[in-house]
C-alpha cells in the first residue's frame, strides 16, 4: 500500500490553518483588551472553539481524498 500524498499536505494545512488564525486572533488582542472581561472571555472561547470548523472537512478529504460525504 502507497502513503498518500493527502496526510502530509492535510498536517501542513492544519498547521497553516492554526498559525494564521492565531496571528489573526492575537492581532485583535489590542482592541479586545478594552473590552469588559466578561465579553472578552466570550471572544476568546467562541475564537477558540471557531477554528474547528474547517477541521472537518479537511480531513475528510485527508482520508478519502473528497471534501464531502457521497450522498446515498
Amino acid at each position: 500500500m502507497t502513503p498518500s500524498w493527502r496526510k502530509p499536505a492535510g498536517a501542513f494545512a492544519i498547521v497553516a490553518l492554526i498559525i494564521i488564525w492565531c496571528v489573526a486572533v492575537a492581532s485583535l488582542s489590542r482592541i479586545v483588551g478594552e473590552w469588559p472581561v466578561l465579553i472578552q472571555l466570550v471572544f476568546y472561547v467562541f475564537t477558540g472553539i471557531v477554528w474547528i470548523l474547517p477541521l472537518k472537512p479537511l480531513l475528510l478529504w485527508m482520508e478519502t481524498g473528497r471534501w464531502r460525504v457521497p450522498k446515498d
